[in-house]
């Protein structure tokens, strides 16, 4: 059942959400330390058994200059650069196998599926781990929690805009063309990208995870929420500093600062991304980041859907939508589809 907000309230909600006073430098600087090495470290063709596609298999340096892997695919026999789509992956992911997300090359798309560092195990394998240990939690959103500049998302989201710039190095690609996606975790990684990367065609975020978190742990047990609870049920005073690390990750504060055309999907029964904190996100989207008025903007919503949302009928409206963003030029002719 639903167990937020109704939709008429939803639809209006922007609450305040702290952001800390040095949030932009805190961003400003990490992403620096990041870009100060090249993005590319290596690329090498991937074997598989696919004829329609092509896939390479890139190492990028992320956060630290740590090694960060990631599929590249796109249609084969293609040699025009393509706009590009980077996608994120949801909570206890990783890449997995080449083969298993194609819906964005053959549709004629450069894609780029990055690895979650150190996440992989749990739903699929992925081949990039996180060394750098601090204080916190045994589960990947308690790593380091106790202090921003340790947290397991400062190096998971620096990797995510590293992606962007991965991609833009790669043969193929049509730089200027390049949309962020993902689902759950995967949207938030996406939301936040797109509040510190200025430039992209487009954001495409369902379900998405990191959202006004200080509401998030309060309201839902369910996981990934429910660990950072679980964290404070035994480590009792350290809700604070807690709260504090949570407020440089919020996918709100990110929102504000976004500026490309954005598409939301969400499901009103999702009690592990709560409806309320993925609106609190779209409601204040680009509020703070254009000046000349709000980017384009849409919401899909699925009142009988958790967090598996729209789905199929979902990712033909996300493929519809960003068609008419960026005109993707057919493999098979010179003339965009209309």
């Amino acid at each position: 059942m639903p167990f937020d907000l109704p939709l008429d309230q939803l639809q209006r909600y922007t609450p305040a959400v702290a952001e800390p006073a040095d949030f932009d430098e805190f961003w400003r600087t990490t992403l620096t330390e990041a870009a100060d090495r090249p993005v590319l470290v290596d690329v090498r063709p991937e074997p598989t058994d696919l004829r329609l596609v092509d896939t390479w298999d890139v190492t990028f340096a992320g956060f630290g200059g740590d090694p960060v892997r990631a599929w590249y695919t796109r249609p084969a026999g293609v040699d025009t650069p393509l706009p590009a789509v980077v996608e994120y992956v949801g909570y206890g992911r990783g890449r997995s196998l080449p083969h298993e997300r194609l819906t964005w090359p053959v549709a004629g798309y450069a894609h780029l599926l990055m690895d979650s560092r150190g996440q992989a195990g749990q739903y699929s394998s992925g081949d990039t781990p996180d060394p750098h240990g601090a204080p916190g939690g045994p589960w990947p959103v308690t790593w380091g929690i106790l202090d921003p500049h340790r947290y397991h998302y400062r190096r998971l989201i620096t990797d995510a805009v590293r992606a962007v710039a991965a991609v833009r190095a790669l043969p193929g690609v049509d730089a200027g063309r390049v949309a962020v996606v993902g689902n759950s975790q995967g949207g938030g990684l996406a939301l936040a990208v797109a509040g510190l990367v200025h430039d992209l065609a487009a954001l495409l975020t369902t379900a998405p995870f990191l959202c006004h978190l200080q509401r998030a742990i309060e309201l839902t047990d369910a996981q990934p929420y429910g660990e950072i609870a679980r964290y404070l049920a035994v480590h009792r005073s350290a809700e604070g500093a807690v709260r504090r690390t949570l407020s440089y990750v919020d996918g709100v504060t990110f929102a504000r600062r976004a500026t490309a055309p954005a598409q939301f999907g969400i499901g009103l029964r999702d009690n592990v991304c709560p409806p309320s904190t993925g609106f609190a996100a779209y409601n204040q989207y680009g509020a703070a980041g254009c000046r000349a008025g709000l980017p384009q903007r849409e919401m899909h919503v699925y009142p009988f859907n958790g967090h598996e949302g729209g789905e199929a009928v979902h990712t033909r409206r996300q493929l519809r939508w960003l068609d008419r963003i960026v005109r993707v030029t057919d493999p098979a002719g010179s003339a965009d589809r209309a």
